[in-house]
């Protein structure tokens, strides 16, 4: 890639594109392309071909997903098979018809059978049903790797898929009601640690930041404001104790996190995995890819996963909580394990870089200071 070639990033202003932008910049590219929410709907093609007939890029990396976490996958199931399968679509094409040299499409791991072979190698890909929760999302996704591999066999297209395992980092959402697990995790346990020291003001600036259900720290004001701060955070598992009648409890303050939290995740900060697809897409092209590796995407991970029950108790004591972590079984799990084979990725010379402890603790000052 020529240093001022074209370069659009579908998705550039999400903890995803962002990442990726930061990244080709520190490498010495500087030629992006750019349109924000407003100014370009990705799910409209008459749209999205007029601003590649005009803007022309040279390479295409598509970041841009309606994304979610588990409670929103299950859902907006609708609005995430549509607005993700229209965004791919239009933007696939688009780069077809409008002669992008190459393109990278960014997927999920959630596109791998519920019961494939851990840890999840590439060829395990439609050997078996997928996870209900967030099957409409995975359906999406899958579609756009077949799409990407399909241009190529067909019309010799230039255009290569990856699949990142499960990311967190700067941007990331920290909507309690859309948000991944790890975001989710952090605000959690961050708004009981402000609780059981009584740190109303800490409260405020965190919901000021991040309004729940339209609910911010202005709202602390009104008579009765802080009666309804606590009840819309109780709704998110975030309680006192005469909230959570359970006899277990020993703290003033508790956290109660869906599913049983035994199983297991696998978490990659998004500037390695941001490192990883600009060092796919300067050493691997369509052809390489589909014919001598006779693979539809390259997995992207660290390939070490642990449990939701262990990251809680990691973030806990990150964040300095000292109430108790509860788990309502009646809530879903999603699939048990999602560890990626990474094998093909580290042939390719690549490995992650930043542990997960350093990478929740810079996350976690981040969005402190955020």
């Amino acid at each position: 890639m020529n240093k001022n070639a074209r370069i659009y990033i579908a998705g550039h202003m999400g903890m995803v594109g962002s990442a990726l932008m930061r990244n080709l910049q520190k490498r010495g590219y500087n030629n992006f392309i750019s349109r924000s929410l407003e100014e370009l709907d990705l799910t409209r093609q008459s749209d999205v071909e007029a601003f590649f007939e005009k803007e022309k890029p040279e390479y295409v990396l598509d970041a841009a997903a309606k994304v979610g976490g588990i409670m929103a996958n299950n859902i907006l199931r609708a609005q995430f098979i549509y607005e993700n399968i229209m965004i791919q679509n239009n933007i696939i094409h688009s780069s077809h018809k409008y002669g992008v040299k190459k393109l990278l499409f960014l997927g999920s791991s959630c596109i791998y059978p519920k019961d494939a072979p851990q840890p999840l190698k590439e060829e395990t890909l439609l050997t078996g049903l997928l996870e209900p929760t967030n099957e409409p999302y995975a359906i999406a996704k899958i579609s756009g790797i077949k799409m990407c591999e399909s241009y190529f066999r067909q019309y010799d297209s230039n255009f290569i898929s990856v699949m990142p395992t499960n990311l967190y980092g700067p941007n990331d959402n920290y909507d309690l009601e859309k948000s991944h697990v790890l975001p989710a995790l952090i605000r959690k346990i961050h708004l009981g640690k402000c609780l059981e020291n009584n740190d109303w003001n800490a409260i405020a600036d965190d919901l000021n930041k991040n309004p729940i259900e339209g609910i911010d720290g202005d709202n602390l004001a009104d008579k009765g404001g802080r009666k309804k701060v606590l009840d819309i955070i109780a709704r998110y598992g975030i309680a006192t104790a005469n909230q959570y009648p359970v006899s277990s409890i020993q703290y003033p303050v508790s956290i109660k996190l869906w599913g049983s939290g035994e199983v297991f995740r696998e978490f990659l900060h998004v500037d390695d995995m941001a490192d990883a697809c600009v060092h796919i897409l300067q050493e691997v092209d369509a052809e390489m890819l589909y014919t001598k590796m006779q693979q539809t995407h390259i997995n992207i991970g660290t390939g070490v996963d642990l449990s939701i029950r262990e990251l809680a108790e990691f973030v806990k004591d990150i964040v300095g909580f000292k109430g108790e972590i509860l788990w309502d079984t009646s809530k879903p799990d999603g699939t048990y394990k999602k560890q990626l084979d990474v094998r093909l990725l580290n042939k390719l010379n690549w490995e992650y870089k930043l542990s997960l402890k350093e990478g929740i603790e810079s996350v976690y000052k981040t969005y402190l200071n955020k």
